[in-house]
Parts: C-alpha cells; structure tokens; sequence
C-alpha cells in the first residue's frame, strides 16, 4: 500500500472548532452504563472528569460513512490509507469541571503525523490536542494519540497476538469487568461511536480479524477513573494519562485495578483473565 507520510504531514496545524452544551442526559446514561447510583445530575453540577467524551460528537451524514463506520478519510483527520484506526492513548489535564448547562467548546488541532514500523507492520500515529473550554475559560486540555495499521495477512497468525506484558499484581483496589454487547453498544450510543469493531461480530472477527468484539479504548479509561472515584470519593482529579497496551476482548472479563501510596499520584491500570496488562494508566490529585 502507497504511503505518502509527506502529503498527510500536510495535514499537521489544521484546526476545527465546535461547539455544545454539556447536557444532563448523557451524564445520567454514561452513570447508567457505569453501574453507579448517582443521584440524577442537575443544572449547575460538576460532571466528572472525561465527559467531555459525551460532547462534542461527529454527525457525520450516513452517505459519508467508511466501511468501518467511521467517517471516509481525509476531512479534520489526515486520510491514512491503513485500515485499522485505534485509540492509543491520551494526555490530559482538568483546570476546572465542566457544569451541567455550561456551553461549551472545543478546538482541536493536528499537532503531530508521523509514520513507524512496529511488530505488526506500518504504523501511522496521529496526535490531536484539544482544548475545551466552558463559559469561555478554559476547562480541559485532551491531547489525543490515534494509530493506524494495516489488517493482517491470512499468512499472518501474529498480526493480532497481544504483546504479553505481566500487568502489576499489587493492586490495592480491583473491579471485575464483564463486557458484553449492551455494555458496548450503550457506550457507542453514549459517544455515537459507529465504528464497527465495537458492536458487529461478523465485521470485527471476519474482516479485521479479531476474535471478539474489542472493548473501547476511552472506557477502559474511563472505568479506570470511576474505580477511583468509587474508592476515593473526594479527590480532585488535575491530571490523567493512559495508554494502550493490548487490545480488550468481550471474549473474557477483564479487571480495571488500581494503587494510591499516598501522595498525589494513582497508578491505575487494566489486566486481562490471564493476568496480562491491557492498559497502563496514571491519575494525579489536588
């Protein structure tokens, strides 16, 4: 496959601006999904960190969707001509809540493009830096990491072995995870996420060649974060990084698991059945 990684170098510095309103509903929908008793959320209250992930969401029309279901290439986002496209990871940091009834912003720019050769082949990683701001002040700086790879030959039986990271056996805090299909589908609903790896079997196991349908990337963050919110109730959240180390299956539970020695910094992370790490992840307190 052609890659010009200099014409889509060119797509470094393109910005676009959007705007919403954060909501109640899709506050009291992700707390649903969560399995949290929340009380419903009321106009003036703090949201939790990452909803800005429930604002903000393409609409993109029908007839410009992709056969993965995400938007044919080449509009805000560089078009890579590899077929897989994952979220890597993030960097964020929260200066102030986003409030139920806030309007909203967001500006978003291509910061980086930048093409690699890992184990499984080309890798094109593209980072995005978003800036949110409610009311007019600046609220949350997001800066987001996506790769592209290629789909795998049918020669190819290592193209989606998970690299076998022993993930930490020191957790202090642990939450079992069932992913099933209503888990899955009601956080695409949440996010209007149409890629298809996350809600239709025959695509994800038949033309990209997964075993299963893959867990979201931004929730296993964010169920990482509620572990914490769940046994540290209190904390303010300033900071949070995370990044994925192997693909999560609805194949098997997983477990989002967590540390605080005290001090400002909590290391989080996910692991698999097997006992291997899935994603690495850090959340750093007022």
């Amino acid at each position: 496959m052609s890659l010009d990684i200099e014409h889509l170098r060119g797509w470094i510095g393109r910005e676009e601006r959007t705007e919403d309103v954060a909501t109640a509903a899709p506050a009291r929908g992700l707390a649903a999904t969560l399995d949290r008793d929340d009380p419903p959320p009321r106009g003036g209250d703090a949201l939790p960190p990452l909803s800005h992930w429930l604002y903000f969401l393409p609409a993109h029309r029908q007839s410009d969707i992709g056969p993965d279901g995400h938007a044919r290439r080449g509009g805000f986002l560089p078009p890579v001509p590899l077929p897989r496209r994952m979220w890597a990871g993030s960097r964020l940091d929260f200066l102030a809540p986003l409030r139920v009834g806030q309007a909203i912003t967001r500006t978003s720019r291509i910061a980086d493009v930048n093409v690699r050769e890992g184990r499984t082949g080309t890798l094109v990683f593209v980072k995005v830096e978003h800036a949110i701001h409610a009311d007019g002040a600046l609220a949350i700086r997001d800066h987001h990491d996506i790769v592209y790879r290629d789909l795998p030959s049918p020669a190819d039986t290592t193209a989606n072995a998970s690299p076998r990271i022993a993930a930490p056996t020191d957790a202090t805090w642990t939450r079992c995870i069932t992913p099933d299909d209503v888990l899955l589908f009601r956080y695409s609903a949440l996010t209007f996420n149409g890629h298809r790896i996350h809600y239709d079997r025959a695509y994800v196991t038949g033309v990209e060649g997964y075993p299963g349908l893959i867990v979201h990337g931004p929730l296993i963050a964010t169920l990482l974060l509620d572990l914490l919110r769940r046994e540290l109730p209190d904390a303010v959240v300033r900071g949070f990084s995370f990044k994925a180390v192997a693909p999560t299956f609805d194949t098997a539970p997983f477990f989002v698991c967590g540390r605080h020695d005290g001090g400002s910094t909590v290391r989080l992370w996910a692991r698999d059945a097997d006992g291997q790490l899935a994603m690495e992840a850090s959340a750093t307190l007022a």
